[in-house]
This record gives structure tokens, C-alpha cells and sequence, in this order.
């Protein structure tokens, strides 16, 4: 009965020592592009196409995956929501029941927002595999919007420069409707700037708890 034994197969088109660079390039750059790896391939001596260079990466457990959009946040941002995190880590749920939560986002109005893809592995998040955004630009409309774990309230388009006048407006003529339309009752929270009149991109909420809310609307 005839074997099949083990051959070796097709020569690889890569050397280690070309491997071990393209590793090395989207390591460091993860939104490098298998163009430009071919161009780089190409100016060591090495002619190769694109699926020859996909093969390898995958091989070294790298694939293509869409880069996730985050928050531009600062080192103080980020160590002020860890700290906010562990400080209400063992709040009972029936409070954060009764939280209104409120934020303004920015939605593109022409074109589209384009997809940039990056080399990874799976489940391996990296900052450098993600995209920076920030919520204020050009060719788009900003909303103000809130929402509960009763239901969502209502949805308001901020126009012109937003400021601590205008943002106590919008709390006034759609927070306190919000709420009153979820039936929260006495003791809601809702979220507040840390610095009231002062929004700026990426800037870290606060908790101010009231009997009535009301306190949530002053400076």
C-alpha cells in the first residue's frame, strides 16, 4: 500500500530575513498597507505581490481588521476615568438606575468617513491600532442627546459655538423634560463637566447627585 510521505513543499518567496522585516515594519506601523510592503520588498530586492505578503503575516498570526475609532483622550482624561471607575466600581445597580446621561456627538454630514485597516492579532488592542477622533470639525452637525436605563430623551442639535450659557439651555429645555417623560422621580443624578461652561473634546464627566436635579443645572 503506497505512503504518501511529507515533502516540502514550494520554496518559500520570502526569506526570514524578509519576513522578519515586514513584521518588524507593521509591528510598528500597524496601518502600514501590503502596498507599501511590496514597495519595501521591492527596494531590498525582493519582488513579491500582495498575497504572498498577506500569507506571511498571517502565517505569523497577523490579519487585516478594521481600526477602531476612539476617543482623542489626554493622560489625564484617561487616569481620571480609571479613577472614577474604581471609586463607583461596587455601586449597587438600582443606582445607576437612576443616572440621566447626557453627551454631545459629532455625525459627518458629507462623504463618508473612511475605514483605515491595521495589522494585528486577535483580541490585541493597542493604541496604535486604533484612530484618534475628536467631536468637533467641519462638514458636520453636533447633537446634544441623553438617555437612562429607562429610556432614551430627547435629541437636541447644538448650533454655533456651544458655551456654558447655551449649555445650561439645552439641560433646561430638554434634560428636565427628559426626565420628567421617563418618570425618574426625586434623586436622580445626571452627568455635569467637571469645569461647568467649559465643554471641550474628551472631557470627563462627573456624577452631582440632588434631591430634585436642579442643582445639576447650576454653575
Amino acid at each position: 500500500m503506497p505512503v504518501n510521505l511529507p515533502r516540502s513543499g514550494a520554496l518559500c518567496k520570502i526569506s526570514p530575513r524578509g519576513a522578519s522585516m515586514i513584521m518588524r515594519k507593521v509591528r510598528d506601523q500597524p496601518r502600514t498597507t501590503l502596498q507599501d510592503l511590496v514597495n519595501d520588498l521591492k527596494r531590498a530586492g525582493i519582488t513579491v505581490s500582495k498575497k504572498t505578503i498577506s500569507n506571511t503575516l498571517c502565517r505569523h498570526g497577523l490579519k487585516s481588521y478594521s481600526a477602531r475609532k476612539v476617543p482623542l483622550l489626554k493622560p489625564a482624561h484617561v487616569q481620571a476615568c480609571l479613577k472614577f471607575a474604581n471609586d463607583h466600581l461596587d455601586d449597587p445597580e438600582e443606582e445607576w438606575e437612576e443616572v440621566m446621561w447626557s453627551d454631545e456627538t459629532k455625525i459627518e454630514v458629507f462623504g463618508l468617513n473612511s475605514t483605515r485597516r491595521v495589522w494585528r492579532k486577535k483580541d490585541e488592542y493597542n493604541s496604535k491600532n486604533t484612530i484618534p477622533t475628536m467631536k468637533h470639525g467641519g462638514g458636520n452637525i453636533i447633537l446634544w442627546g441623553c438617555c437612562s436605563a429607562k429610556g432614551t430623551g430627547r435629541l437636541h442639535r447644538i448650533e454655533g459655538r456651544m458655551d456654558g450659557a447655551m449649555y445650561r439651555e439645552i439641560l433646561a429645555n430638554n434634560l428636565l423634560p427628559s426626565v420628567r417623560a421617563l418618570k425618574m422621580g426625586h434623586g436622580w443624578a445626571t452627568t455635569r463637566n467637571t469645569q461647568p461652561g467649559q465643554l471641550r473634546s474628551g472631557s470627563v464627566r462627573s456624577i452631582s447627585r440632588s434631591w430634585n436635579g436642579l442643582a445639576s443645572l447650576q454653575t
